[in-house]
Parts: structure tokens; sequence; C-alpha cells
């Protein structure tokens, strides 16, 4: 595992391939291998050509498992991403996120654009804008001490992802308290960087992909065919649309 150190917080990440980098930034309670190594994106764009760097976000994965709120706020999140950017002494990447991961990148492209030469925003969209529903019902989860006593459904299900995925619930649970940061319209508006939005047609969490690339000036939108935000994830719909947006450069050039 590799590591690196962020304001003073270890954080794990690959870096796998050659060619032109792309950072991908996981989604809550996952990892950089649940959400890019076991759907296939890491095999699938380095035998395209690329560079893919992708990192566990603090408080997942392998990296430092933070119990203060305060410190999982999405801005303070990028600012990992840009980091890590820097210690690979990369000036610039196409960067894609998926959910927690969307946000994360949404304000690293917001806050450092030159940074950013291509972004994708997965399983997100006018959740982005408006929120994801209630968090207390999945942090209630994550803290409880007996999970057989958890009757909602979607808490249950986030608690049982996580004792599955022998994460460090409490430190999730810190993570939902802050890392939900709506984005207004009026910053999304001013978002400079080219963004592909893709999101499943039966996921009721992420809001419609369209709805926020309307909304982006140089925002464009994919509807990933009869997949919820669970099955989107690794869709080959998905996959090819990504790597068609990432590769235009390519052609232009």
């Amino acid at each position: 595992m590799t590591y690196f150190d962020s304001d003073g917080h270890q954080i794990a990440y690959l870096d796998e391939g050659q060619g032109e980098p792309i950072l991908l930034i996981h989604g809550f309670a996952s990892s950089k291998m649940v959400n890019w190594v076991q759907p296939g994106w890491v095999k699938f764009l380095t035998e395209a050509g690329y560079r893919v760097i992708a990192l566990d976000n603090r408080g997942h994965g392998q990296s430092a498992k933070l119990y203060d709120p305060d410190l999982y706020s999405s801005p303070i999140m990028a600012e990992d991403a840009r980091r890590l950017l820097d210690h690979l002494g990369i000036e610039q990447a196409y960067v894609m996120g998926y959910s927690m991961g969307a946000r994360i990148s949404a304000f690293l492209s917001l806050n450092h654009p030159e940074r950013v030469k291509r972004v994708v925003f997965g399983g997100l969209g006018g959740g982005m804008i408006h929120g994801t529903g209630d968090p207390q019902p999945i942090i209630t989860a994550l803290e409880a001490d007996d999970p057989s006593e958890i009757k909602h459904v979607t808490g249950k299900a986030f608690r049982q992802f996580a004792d599955q995925t022998g994460s460090d619930r409490l430190a999730l649970a810190a993570c939902m308290k802050s890392a939900r940061q709506k984005i207004t319209v009026e910053e999304l508006s001013g978002l400079s960087v080219p963004a592909l939005v893709a999101v499943g047609t039966r996921d009721v969490i992420s809001g419609k992909a369209q709805e926020l690339a309307d909304i982006l000036p140089h925002g464009e939108a994919v509807d990933i065919p009869d997949r919820d935000h669970m099955l989107a994830v690794g869709d080959k719909v998905y996959k090819e649309a990504a790597l068609e947006f990432f590769k235009r450069d390519q052609v232009a050039d």
C-alpha cells in the first residue's frame, strides 16, 4: 500500500499505468478497491492507455480514520485530492468521482480549475444541488451498538455494507455528518471545466443527470440504462461514455 501525508493525515492511494493521468475519487463508505478496482475501472482505463490514480478518502479504506465531523467537509476532502496531485507532481489531470466522490470532484474543479482537465460526475445529478436525503438514519445506523435493532431500510443497508467491507463505522458516521454540502446553482454555473454527468435511470438517490448538466456551462449528461445507484458503478455504458469523454482532447490534439 502506498501513502502520502495530507495536512498531517495519512492517505492511501494507488498509481497504475502510463499515459495521461486520471484521478478517481470514490463514494461514501466505499474505497478505491470497492469503487474502482473491483468493478474493473482501473483495468479498463489503464488498458485504454491512461495512468490511473485512486485514493482512499479520509475515514475510508486504508486511509486515516478521523472522528471529528469538522475534518470531513467536501472542500477539505477535495484538498486531499489536490495534495495527491501535488505529491505526484501532476499539474493537471482528468478527474472522476462517484456519489460523494462526485461532490468532492466538484469542489476540486471549482476551487482548482487549472488542475482539472475534464471531470466526470458519476452517481450524482440534481442531488448535488438539492441534497440526497436525510443523513440522520444512516448516522444512527452506523453508530448503533446492536445492528439487529436498526429498522430504517437505507440506514440498515449502509450499516451492512460498512460491516461487510470492514469499515470503521464511527469514522463513516463522522464523515456522514459533514460531507454532503450542497453546491449552489450560482457556483455550478461558473464551473469552467468540461463536465459529464452519468447517473443510472433507476437511481432514486442521486437526482437526474440532465438537471445538473443543464446548469453547467460545459456540461452534458448520460443516462445509464436500468441501473440503480449501486449497479451503475461498473456499468459498460458508463465506462464507454467516460472514456469517450476523456479521449476528446486527444482527438482535438
